[in-house]
C-alpha cells in the first residue's frame, strides 16, 4: 500500500537520525543531540516535500485511554493534530510529560495534541496514573488498526512527535528524544506546519 510505503521511508529515515538524539530504544537511552531532527536526506528511493509528505494516517481506528475510539475523522476539525508517542518504560518521556501537558492546555482552538502510548494497551491504570500525576488532560491513544498500527510499528525511538494536517498528512520533520525546551520546540514546529498550510501562527500567549 502507498500509506504504509511512505509510512516506512518517513519513519525509516527518523529511525537513522535517532542515533544520535535523546530518547529510548528497547529500554536503552541514546545520547542526547539536537532538541529538533533535521531534514530526511534526499536521494531518489527517499524523497519527500519540505512541508508536507503524503497522507500517513489516512484510515485507522484506534482505541482511547477513556474507553472510546479516535478515526482520521478526529484530525479534521483542526488546522494541525501533533501526536506525541511515548512508552511507561521511557524516562524522557516520562520526565516531559509535565511540559505536554502544560502545553497542550495552552493550545488553541485550531490545533490539537494527543499522545500514543506504544505500551499501553495492557496496563491502562499505570498509563492512567502517569498522565493525572503529569496534569495531562487531552486525548491518548493505545492501539489500533490501519494506518495507526503502521506508523506505531515503524517508531523505535521514542520520545517521537509529529504534526499531521485535517488529512493526516504529515508535515515538516519529526521531532525526536527529550527537548530542553519544549515549549519553544514544538511552538515553533507548529508555527512552520501552520504557515505551511497558511494559516495564523500562534502567539507569545499561547
Amino acid at each position: 500500500m502507498k500509506n504504509n510505503k511512505t509510512a516506512a521511508t518517513i519513519f525509516g529515515a527518523i529511525l537513522l537520525c535517532g542515533l544520535f538524539l535523546n530518547g529510548c530504544a528497547d529500554k536503552q537511552s541514546v545520547p542526547q543531540s539536537p532538541q529538533k531532527t533535521d531534514a530526511a536526506p534526499q536521494s531518489e528511493e527517499n524523497v519527500q516535500e519540505t512541508d508536507s509528505a503524503d497522507g500517513i494516517l489516512q484510515s485507522f481506528t484506534a482505541n482511547t485511554l477513556d474507553g472510546g475510539t479516535y478515526t482520521q475523522e478526529n484530525f479534521s476539525g483542526t488546522d494541525v493534530t501533533i501526536i506525541n508517542f511515548w512508552a511507561t518504560f521511557c524516562g524522557p518521556c516520562l520526565a516531559e510529560m509535565p511540559d505536554i501537558a502544560a502545553f497542550e492546555k495552552s493550545l488553541p482552538e485550531n490545533v490539537q495534541m494527543i499522545t500514543v502510548c506504544l505500551d499501553g494497551a495492557g496496563n491502562t491504570d499505570g498509563v492512567k496514573s502517569i498522565l493525572e500525576e503529569a496534569g495531562y488532560e487531552g486525548t491518548t491513544l493505545l492501539d489500533g488498526d490501519g494506518d495507526f498500527a503502521s506508523v506505531c510499528g515503524e517508531i523505535l525511538y521514542i520520545p517521537t512527535t509529529i504534526l499531521v494536517d485535517q488529512h493526516g498528512n504529515m508535515i515538516g520533520d519529526a521531532i525526536i528524544g527529550g527537548q530542553q525546551d519544549l515549549e519553544e520546540t514544538y511552538k515553533a514546529a507548529v508555527n512552520d506546519a501552520l504557515l505551511a498550510l497558511g494559516k495564523a501562527e500562534i502567539g507569545d500567549e499561547n
